[in-house]
């Protein structure tokens, strides 16, 4: 195990230490145990980016290229259709 020397504010080293003495714990293993999750998060999303890559080129869904939402036919007829919610159709009719 390697010794790494920080420079960090006194107000900072303070906050820290008070930090890990609630928890019952070292300033030590904090900030160890901090940086060991840093890797595993970079692991843990690299492995979930290959997995959705996988997944993408072998799905059958589809979208095609020419299939875009429009707000309004989201509004008007799957989300709030105008006939119960007339006041949403942005017409200015109530």
């Amino acid at each position: 195990m390697k010794n790494v020397t920080l420079a960090i504010e006194d107000e900072v080293l303070d906050r820290a230490r008070a930090y890990a003495v609630k928890r019952g714990t070292t300033l030590n293993a904090i900030v160890r145990q901090h940086l060991e999750s840093l890797g595993q998060n970079e692991e843990r999303v690299a492995e979930a980016m290959r997995e959705l890559r996988a997944m993408s080129e072998t799905t059958s869904a589809r979208l095609g290229p020419s299939y875009r939402f429009d707000r309004e036919g989201i509004y008007a007829e799957h989300v709030l259709p105008r006939h119960e919610r007339p006041d949403l159709c942005g017409d200015g009719e109530t």
